[in-house]
């Protein structure tokens, strides 16, 4: 099933998406009993896409650093023996179609294209076979980092944690595999990553896992799986776009577009 968050005359809304017509829910998709039911007498509405918003509304935003070697090797870094976690805090999120604000801080600022995982129920100490059954579904995400200020600070949280530098969308899918998932970007068209799920160093289910073994995942939380390699600048006016699909091209997560504007 596909879930969207849109808006509407009388604010923001979840609903099921089905072709061109949305679906109201009266809550979340992770905190429903029933995913994906629609409350009795609930009347569809046509959407397009400029009605679509960020689709979660995380407590945290947990991602995760050089998941694929080839990543972890053009950033001259070694491939970690256990995940390296980092945070983004909620206030950098944006949905489709949203800009991202270049701060002046910062002289190059890149894109990370990324599979997310949107967390389902809560949960603390799962294992890994255990960890797919607290997805709610995936979504596709942009890790936009301030690579100089990276390297500068010699930690993360201002080079990952600006305003606008977590576009997530355009939607939630409940129904693929993410371990046979593509991972793209483009810039202005021209493709920069084009990476797969089974590059990953550690896999979805090991990485929800190993998360919740030391903080507690709540319904709606967002887990970034990493980025392949290609990472590269963004600049005033581009137009960024991150597409995640299936192997088959049929079922996948759709394209996640941004624009880009200096602040």
């Amino acid at each position: 099933m596909r879930f969207a968050r849109l808006a509407s005359t009388d604010g923001p809304i979840y609903a099921r998406l089905e072709a061109d017509r949305a679906y109201p829910l009266d809550t979340p998709p992770w905190r429903a009993s029933r995913p994906g039911a629609v409350p009795s007498g609930a009347l569809s509405r046509p959407w397009t896409s400029a009605d679509l918003l960020c689709p979660v509304e995380p407590s945290k935003i947990v991602c995760v650093g050089r998941n694929y070697a080839a990543h972890a090797k053009e950033m001259g870094g070694e491939v970690p023996v256990e995940p390296l976690l980092f945070l983004k805090p909620p206030s950098s999120l944006i949905g489709p179609s949203a800009t991202i604000i270049l701060p002046r801080q910062s002289a190059r600022v890149e894109h990370e294209s990324e599979l997310a995982v949107v967390i389902g129920r809560r949960a603390s100490n799962v294992s890994a076979a255990e960890a797919l059954g607290v997805v709610c579904g995936f979504t596709a995400a942009n890790d936009v980092t301030a690579r100089d200020l990276q390297k500068k600070d010699g930690q993360w949280t201002r080079a990952k944690g600006f305003d606008t530098f977590c576009p997530v969308g355009p939607w939630i899918e409940t129904e693929i595999d993410p371990g046979k998932l593509r991972v793209q970007c483009r810039v202005n068209g021209e493709v920069r990553q084009d990476g797969h799920t089974t590059q990953m160093i550690f896999d979805v289910a090991a990485l929800i896992a190993y998360v919740s073994r030391i903080m507690t995942l709540e319904a709606g939380d967002l887990v970034l799986t990493g980025t392949p390699e290609g990472v590269g600048p963004l600049l005033p006016g581009d137009v960024c776009e991150v597409e995640i699909g299936d192997e088959a091209g049929t079922r996948g997560i759709g394209v996640l577009r941004s624009v880009v504007r200096a602040g």
